[in-house]
């Protein structure tokens, strides 16, 4: 595999190179032979930073998909390259996915300047896949202006999208709950911009009412200026809103900019990849320091210990950290 051609194909805006990059992530990112990632992310370093990544997320059904390819058309009507990460949630039972979100964005699939890539979880929490940091590079790379980060319908807790976001986008439907459990599910502090969508059925003012009214209450003292997410009404499906979405998140990067604040998103991304990346190897290390669990290994006899009273968990932690630096 010539890693260089690949990368300068991608930076040529070459779909194959691209679509081939983005497996090689995902790939290596489970199990397989890191030395290539080490060696593209290194490629790749020196055409990164630029593309603006807009993360959306929201319970399933209120129409994410739907949003995002409409966001595409108005994006692409601006004269912007757009990429599109869509990932999917992995069958507990299978462990395959459906990846059918670019089913409903087909009208794009001979944009040239749209690169749509579905991505399956293969098991990770937090609404994205573990690849996802690292195919965001590759669509960086690639030349795109804004990349879509649409998450997996997510619940309660999950809101891994905002350490790799520019700008959060959380969308919600009529009928879909109320503020209360906007409020338990941690949307009101992630949230830059709010949407509710499919705001031509009944209930969505009073939504809006709600959203509006949690926010009132959930107001912070903050140092500076802050930002007040702005709540959009759309329905995605007939283009109604999308302008104005597009608008709401032109102002939000406005007030980023004006307040010196841009490099607050790169650097939060940068943070949370290579802290991950240095668990995972932190969590390499320690499986080849244990073997099976229940063995003579390490850890087997230190889990003996515990079990058997002569041991706390933390000292034993404390020698196994000990282990892995030595």
């Amino acid at each position: 595999m010539d890693l260089d051609r690949l990368v300068a194909d991608a930076r040529e805006g070459v779909p194959r190179a691209v679509g081939r990059l983005i497996s090689l992530v995902e790939d290596g990112g489970v199990g397989g032979d890191e030395t290539p990632l080490r060696e593209l992310a290194a490629a790749l370093a020196p055409y990164t930073g630029h593309a603006r990544v807009v993360g959306l997320t929201g319970s399933p059904g209120v129409g994410k998909s739907t949003t995002t390819s409409a966001l595409v058309t108005a994006l692409r009507a601006d004269g912007r390259r757009v990429g599109v990460l869509a990932v999917d949630p992995s069958s507990p039972f299978s462990g395959g996915a459906l990846l059918g979100d670019r089913v409903r964005m087909g009208e794009h699939a001979t944009d040239p300047g749209v690169f749509i890539r579905s991505m399956a979880t293969r098991g990770h929490l937090g609404g994205l896949a573990a690849a996802t940091p690292q195919a965001l590079r590759v669509l960086d790379a690639a030349g795109c202006d804004v990349v879509l980060v649409e998450t997996v319908g997510v619940g309660q807790s999950e809101v891994e999208v905002v350490a790799l976001a520019d700008t959060t986008v959380v969308l919600l439907a009529p009928g879909m709950g109320d503020g209360v459990q906007a409020a338990k599910a941690g949307i009101l502090e992630v949230a830059d911009v709010f949407v509710v969508n499919k705001a031509d059925r009944d209930g969505a003012d009073a939504t809006v009412r709600e959203l509006q009214h949690m926010m009132s209450l959930n107001r912070r003292e903050v140092s500076g200026p802050s930002w007040r997410p702005p709540v959009v009404r759309t329905v995605a499906s007939s283009g109604q809103g999308i302008d104005e979405l597009v608008g709401a998140l032109d102002a939000h990067r406005a007030f980023l900019a004006d307040h010196g604040r841009l490099a607050e998103g790169p650097r939060r991304r940068a943070r949370a990849e290579i802290e991950a990346i240095a668990l995972a190897d932190l969590r390499a290390r320690i499986r080849d320091l244990s073997g099976a669990l229940g063995s003579d290994s390490a850890l087997g006899e230190l889990a003996t210990r515990v079990v058997a009273g002569e041991l706390d968990p933390y000292t034993a932690a404390d020698e196994v950290v000990a282990s892995v630096r030595a």
